[in-house]
């Protein structure tokens, strides 16, 4: 009898283990199945702080910056600076689109002259981006001046999107920015402007950022809060119906232009929202804070996150847009713009010259500015393993490609030619095994060179050809 229960309770045990291990694992596997947030943002009044940046993060309080914290996006048209974007999913999930304010403070821009029109970028993965293009918006309103802080949402009693925006123009003898919102379905085009918010009297309203909340979740199925000197928080069953005012945070001391650029985002894992703000803090710089609640449409239950509870990353975060991302997504979003370093290629034979790209011409300089010019990412080769491909730091996007034997820096345009084209083996120095050079990956028998101080693709049959052809690969 001793022996049976012995055995008893020795399975008994074993399957006390087994239940508490799994118990034990499941959540961790879920934890570590969950696919993250993305968040684009530009970070300042800066020429590089008004392009596009990406942070992700997988609770959606701690953020790293993504591609060295260098930009991913920068616009080459209207006043060349962006800000303030917005990130737009399709409901199939087919389609993105980055809409953001044509303004480059310092560059060009003042706050007041601006641009009446948004930049666009448009994507069907979410990492190879269109040509960018310019979308009027405050060239549609009578007397309208500029167009800032552009947000989309998909409207499913309309079948199209609802985009809103802020503009300075004068109404009924009252000048100042109210939001205007129109419909598009590409956002090439819109449809006539209106007016959406416009608070009394003289009091403006700029940024304003919305988000659905799934049925069931509260009184009504979308939020949204808007930086009208309160910033009032409201609530509706329709997007383009009558919205009911739910309170403002003045309730937590959030009040005039302390806070910008709100953006919403849901826990995937849990029922709690992070309404992120466009904080001017006391020390008087502005970043990203988060405020949570487990209920948008009660104020009184937000609230606001100290230092601790979250980390921005090392790039500076303002005004942006967030959004959880699926599994496919997160892994290509990764992929494309790993934390690889910025660095130089050296040559062998005139080591005080870099090669350089300039006005998308590629050869080898001295004392190169901008810096930025000289600096390119060795990403994993556009086709074939092994093998290397060179964007350059300041163009995002931009590779070097050889064409007609000759390289120019030119965007990729996601087809197998240029892949190609841009692809290289990276091998022992020709001139010096301790140094690199760098063989076509669809002409083997030719090496990237320099001549008369250009960069070409030649074979290489004797001494002046292999030290031309030997490069350091450097900080």
């Amino acid at each position: 009898m001793s022996v049976v229960l012995s055995r008893l309770a020795a399975i008994l045990v074993a399957v006390g283990l087994l239940l508490t291990s799994q118990t034990l694992a499941a959540p961790e596997r879920a934890a570590a199945a969950d696919p993250g947030y993305l968040m684009v943002h530009f970070t300042g009044d800066s020429a590089t702080g008004q392009m596009l940046y990406l942070a992700h993060s997988t609770d959606g309080m701690h953020w790293n910056d993504l591609n060295g914290g260098a930009p991913v996006l920068n616009s080459t048209i209207g006043t060349k600076g962006v800000r303030d974007p917005a990130l737009v999913r399709s409901p199939d999930g087919s389609k993105y689109w980055i809409v953001a304010t044509d303004l480059c403070i310092r560059c060009g821009s003042t706050y007041t002259n601006g641009s009446p029109n948004f930049v666009v970028w448009e994507s069907t993965d979410l990492v190879n981006w269109s040509k960018p293009w310019l979308l009027s918006a405050a060239g549609l309103i009578p007397g309208g001046k500029n167009a800032w802080a552009p947000e989309a949402i998909w409207n499913p009693e309309t079948n199209d999107y609802v985009l809103y925006w802020a503009t300075n123009a004068t109404v009924n003898g009252v000048f100042k920015y109210r939001i205007y919102a129109a419909r598009t379905k590409d956002f090439r085009t819109i449809t006539t402007p209106q007016i959406w918010i416009d608070p009394p009297g003289s009091t403006p309203v700029v940024d304003t950022q919305m988000t659905e909340v799934p049925s069931g979740a509260g009184a009504y199925r979308y939020v949204r809060v808007s930086g009208d000197g309160q910033n009032t928080v409201e609530g509706t069953n329709s997007i383009l119906g009558t919205w009911t005012n739910l309170g403002n945070l003045a309730s937590i001391g959030l009040t005039g232009n302390v806070v910008e650029g709100p953006a919403w985002m849901k826990f995937r894992d849990r029922n709690e929202w992070a309404l992120y703000i466009d904080y001017n803090n006391p020390q008087g710089v502005r970043e990203y804070r988060p405020i949570l609640t487990t209920d948008p449409f009660s104020v009184s239950s937000y609230r606001l996150q100290d230092a601790v509870s979250y980390d921005m990353g090392g790039t500076p975060k303002r005004h942006g847009a967030i959004t959880p991302l699926m599994a496919a997504e997160e892994s290509r979003v990764l992929a494309r713009w790993p934390n690889t370093p910025a660095q130089r290629l050296q040559s062998f034979n005139f080591q005080d010259r870099y090669v350089r790209h300039t006005n998308l011409d590629v050869r080898i300089d001295p004392d190169v500015s901008p810096a930025a010019d000289a600096q390119f990412r060795l990403r994993p080769g556009l086709t074939g393993t092994g093998t290397v491909s060179f964007e350059s730091v300041n163009m995002p996007g931009y590779f070097l490609r050889h064409f007609n034997y000759d390289f120019q820096l030119v965007r990729n345009d996601g087809s197998s030619q240029f892949a190609q084209d841009a692809t290289f083996r990276k091998t022992a120095g020709l001139a010096d095994s301790s140094w690199s050079s760098f063989q076509s990956y669809n002409h083997p028998d030719r090496y990237i060179r320099h001549y008369a101080y250009q960069l070409r693709l030649d074979p290489i049959t004797n001494a002046t050809g292999r030290s031309d052809a030997t490069f350091r690969v450097t900080s």
